[in-house]
């Protein structure tokens, strides 16, 4: 049985309190006056670049309006409210990083966690025989799944109601009454709606998850020729990846599209399925390496190790794949809708938007081509942080350009907000490794397993 070290518990609870506290110091530094934003707005136009060109206009205007030209023209009052409604966008912008910080390593860690679940529903849908040694890893990372996806649930729905639609803009009734377009989705499009649908998604993937690792555990302890655990194990396997696959598709839809609800991809499913994949991948990896490193999981080999990288390279180019077909498609045909999407992100996001490419591509494709390294431990880890950075940028793209805009940046709330759902995410998992032995010794491809050799 696996124990869940003293040295590694502190330290996710540290993570957890330090990354609190940087969460909490986010929120607390958000909420700047109209006269702050000014400031800063003037401050930036001084510099004469990045976000003050945009209000240069705005702040001269300001700074002209002096006590001579009391009798405002027409054109002077249209300057004044143009002025006032850019500082109020910036000031709301700037509320908005908190709760997109959050929200983005909350909805990062629990895609890894889902990643996962597909994973281990594929090897028994397969009736794989290389990585039963792998299931209880596995299992141990899923059991991440349901209060991740409540946390990132919860924190969608607070922003639209103790928040101030920080979000997403179709949860703001003033918003809605005045865009054509979101009130024609209104149907879908709504809180009640999106709570409902979101509790399925959770509530399936959740009963899977418990069932399996019910049967897998059952099947441990079952006599040596009796398989009926092992065959409801393949049954709800091959049923959830139907449920999976739609619910997975609408889940990014809902959590991640529709903060640009103006903005559509018919790929958006399979795009985001490819991320918490290959991340999901990655981080079994890095667990198992880990846990071996510990004297744990003797019974897995390099062969194993091997096979893993294979998938992180693999599903890196799938990803790759889906990334330049949406872009590819989207600006080829060059509709206002859909292109506002990439222009946005060249604009004003263009370093992390090219850079997760080099990342999530071009370094999974290098590192990981040649076999041999394939074996080599803190090779993987090394590959393995750089995707699963690589990833965190993408999750961290597809959410900021709609929620803050030009106003982003990498600092305490969005570091802080990484550290604590790594420690919650630590706690989690390595505390339901210790429930059961880290052998899924009754699964019928076990020794098959054991004697993996590639």
């Amino acid at each position: 049985m696996y124990t869940f070290s003293n040295r590694l518990k502190t330290f996710s609870i540290a993570l957890i309190i330090i990354g609190a506290l940087g969460v909490v110091y986010g929120f607390m530094t958000s909420h700047k006056s109209f006269e702050d934003v000014e400031t800063m707005l003037a401050t930036e136009a001084s510099h004469g670049g990045g976000h003050g060109e945009e209000a240069s206009h705005d702040v001269a205007t300001t700074h002209d309006m002096t006590a001579e030209n009391a009798a405002l023209t027409e054109t002077g009052e249209a300057h004044v409210d143009e002025h006032k409604e850019h500082v109020e966008h910036v000031q709301h912008q700037l509320a908005n990083r908190p709760w997109s910080a959050i929200y983005v390593a909350a909805f990062f860690f629990f895609m890894i966690a889902l990643g996962v679940l597909a994973f281990y529903a594929i090897q028994f849908a397969s009736q794989a025989g290389w990585s039963p040694v792998l299931f209880r890893v596995m299992e141990g990372i899923t059991a991440y799944v349901l209060p991740g996806g409540l946390i990132v649930l919860g924190i969608a729905v607070a922003s639209g109601t103790i928040g101030h639609y920080n979000l997403f803009v179709w949860m703001d009734p003033e918003v809605v009454a005045n865009d054509k377009l979101i009130q024609n989705k209104e149907s879908y499009l709504n809180l009640p709606w999106f709570i409902i649908r979101g509790l399925i998604f959770i509530a399936g993937w959740s009963l899977y998850r418990h069932f399996a690792r019910k049967f897998s555990i059952a099947q441990d302890n079952a006599d040596i020729n009796d398989n009926r655990n092992f065959k409801k194990s393949f049954r709800i396997a091959a049923a959830f990846l139907v449920f999976y696959i739609y619910t997975e598709s609408i889940m990014s839809w809902d959590w991640i599209m529709s903060v640009d609800p103006h903005w559509f991809s018919t790929l958006f499913g399979w795009y985001v399925f490819s991320s918490m994949f290959v991340s999901g991948i990655t981080v079994i990896a890095l667990i198992s390496v880990y846990l071996k490193s510990r004297g744990f999981l003797t019974f897995v080999n390099d062969s194993h190790i091997h096979d893993l990288a294979k998938f992180m390279f693999g599903m890196s180019i799938f990803w790759a794949y889906l990334w330049f077909s949406q872009f590819m498609l989207i600006w080829y045909s060059n509709i206002p809708e859909e292109v506002t999407y990439f222009v946005t992100r060249f604009q004003d996001y263009q370093l992390p938007f090219l850079g997760m490419v080099v990342l999530n591509f071009v370094f999974p494709f290098l590192l990981l081509m040649n076999s041999d390294y394939k074996r080599l431990p803190w090779f993987i880890i090394m590959a393995g942080l750089v995707v699963l950075g690589g990833h965190y940028i993408d999750v961290f793209v597809m959410i900021m350009p709609a929620t803050v805009g030009d106003r982003w940046f990498i600092g305490i709330p969005e570091i802080g907000a990484i550290l604590l759902f790594a420690g919650l995410f630590i706690m989690v998992v390595f505390t339901s490794l210790t429930k059961a032995p880290l052998l899924a010794k009754g699964n019928p491809f076990i020794k098959e397993s054991e004697d993996f050799h590639y």
